[in-house]
């Protein structure tokens, strides 16, 4: 968006702390409605001068905000323009994948009105440490916004929401339009679970595209990204362990993560930020083998989505397979970068931050995240430092649940 001028200046998503530079590129795969939308974050050759891109790509994307928060459009992109336009992704778009060995891989599911970009802090962390990370953009009408082509010769997708008609973009492929989707919201008298229900099996089968997808960029077959980025996806053969994939998620993204988990052997293990449980059906607890981490905000979760998510990590379960922690001060959207980007006045107001800080929440986050993944995905590092931050052990972390539970 590129707005110089913005009242944040000292603000900003803090930049990775793990040894490597980090790249990100898109990758779009069959550019119908149908087809694959993820961001990737991986280990990258590092560049003093290389460009940043924008946190929000397009005004569209505020556009969806708006819809999502029931505000008008037009004032809602001054507004989010003013506070969010300048600020950039702590990773180097289409830099050079640095060889390193084989990495281990993440797919990463948004929540709710959310999109690809918004957890770059988490993403980056992660492909820092030497991950390959896959941030889905989900086409289930969950997403603020998201964007497809068709050709100038094809009939529109056909959607349950009007839109806005196709237009030609200059950087769209050749002989295609540019189609955006924007968050869908209940109808009146809509009864939320079928479409929930219906959005997460989405979700999920979107997440195990993704890494269908990449288990074939692996492999060394050239892969059409419908994008045509500078990034050569070729220099990614071979890069991946395919014996140590997680899958992640936030919100309805947490939910997400325990659907993939169920229809995906692939996926050795999840890690549910602040999951929103909800969309579930009861026969899938009974259903999930791997391992799953619960990492929730203080002020967020109720009793009953605890329940739901103890059927997976019974309070007296002494496993180390499945976890639940409490971050201390945190709030739902302490995960996303919202957080880092908003005075203490605004991200009060609008529940964008806690009472932690957002740097201490996010470092407490990715360490537990790290070491679980270190624990489950049979990795040789030094994560295993933060294997107590599973537990809760630290002073803004509480084990399992600061929720009253019901009997």
């Amino acid at each position: 968006m590129g707005n110089s001028t913005t009242c944040s200046n000292h603000l900003g998503i803090p930049p990775a702390k793990g040894p490597n530079a980090v790249g990100c590129s898109d990758f779009m795969m069959d550019h119908t409605v149908k087809g694959t939308f993820f961001r990737l974050y991986y280990p990258c050759v590092a560049s003093e001068d290389a460009e940043k891109p924008d946190w929000i790509p397009s005004k569209e994307y505020f556009y969806g905000l708006a819809d999502f928060m029931n505000i008008n459009r037009g004032l809602s992109e001054l507004i989010f323009n003013y506070l969010f336009g300048s600020f950039k992704i702590p990773a180097a778009m289409n830099a050079p994948y640095k060889q390193n060995g084989k990495c281990p891989v993440v797919v990463f599911s948004h929540g709710l009105g959310a999109f690809r970009t918004l957890y770059s802090a988490i993403c980056a962390e992660l492909a820092s440490q030497g991950f390959i990370v896959a941030a889905v953009e989900h086409r289930d009408e969950s997403a603020a916004a998201t964007f497809f082509y068709h050709g100038k010769t094809e009939e529109p997708e056909e959607k349950e929401e009007e839109s806005l008609p196709p237009k030609p973009n200059p950087g769209a492929p050749e002989n295609l339009l540019e189609e955006w989707m924007y968050y869908r919201s209940l109808k009146p008298g809509e009864s939320e679970f079928p479409l929930r229900n219906k959005q997460v099996l989405q979700r999920a089968d979107e997440c195990i595209k993704a890494l269908d997808i990449l288990i074939k960029i692996n492999s060394g077959k050239k892969m059409e990204n419908v994008l045509g980025t500078e990034f050569d996806w070729m220099t990614l053969a071979n890069s991946m362990d395919l014996c140590r994939i997680a899958v992640m998620g936030h919100s309805f993204g947490g939910a997400t993560v325990i659907e993939a988990l169920c229809n995906e052997v692939n996926f050795k293990c999840g890690i549910a930020l602040d999951a929103w449980m909800f969309p579930l059906d009861e026969e899938i607890y009974t259903r999930v083998k791997q391992p799953i981490f619960f990492i929730n905000s203080e002020k967020f979760q109720w009793a009953g989505n605890i329940m739901a998510m103890r059927k997976l990590v019974p309070p007296d379960s002494s496993s180390t397979q499945r976890k639940m922690v409490t971050i201390k001060g945190t709030v739902h959207q302490s995960f996303p970068d919202f957080t880092f980007l908003t005075g203490n006045w605004i991200g009060k107001i609008l529940k964008l931050k806690g009472e932690i800080n957002p740097q201490v929440a996010i470092d407490l986050c990715n360490k537990a995240s790290l070491a679980f993944l270190q624990r489950h995905l049979g990795m040789d590092k030094d994560f295993n430092q933060w294997d107590h931050l599973i537990e809760g052990k630290d002073d803004n972390l509480i084990p399992g649940t600061n929720v009253t539970e019901l009997p």
